[in-house]
């Protein structure tokens, strides 16, 4: 009875972190910068879902994207993945630092589409 019992709880436990991974980018509201060790600024606000919707952006691979010897995967999605599980503090190569790629992958955007914010303190906002 104890064994089924704790059988139970450990069965709850994983569904319960299984389910908060799977949400937890549509209650995304700021963009994780704990990469960093000393960030210089607030960490940018940034609504997932809200701003998927307001953009129109329904493939994840929009944003998440994998690249392989420099060559943009266009079927595959980091969905779920940290930036910083690719991209280093630094630049390495072609692959750009941390930063770098946030600010290219967002404000890039941005620009392309004549729409968003582009400026610092539209982002991170105290």
């Amino acid at each position: 009875m104890i064994k089924t019992r704790i059988y139970l709880v450990i069965i709850l436990v994983v569904s319960m972190g299984l389910l908060v991974t799977a949400y937890s980018q549509e209650d995304m509201e700021f963009v994780d910068n704990s990469a960093f060790p000393n960030p210089q600024r607030v960490p940018s606000i940034f609504n997932h879902e809200a701003h998927n919707e307001a953009a129109e952006i329904d493939a994840c691979n929009e944003c998440h994207h994998i690249y392989e010897d420099g060559v943009l995967l266009a079927d595959d999605s980091s969905e779920g993945m940290m930036c910083s599980e690719c991209h280093d503090l630094k630049a390495a190569g072609q692959q750009p630092g941390l930063m770098k790629a946030f600010h290219t992958n967002c404000k890039g955007c941005h620009i392309e589409r004549k729409s968003g914010p582009v400026m610092c303190g539209q982002c991170h906002k105290k």
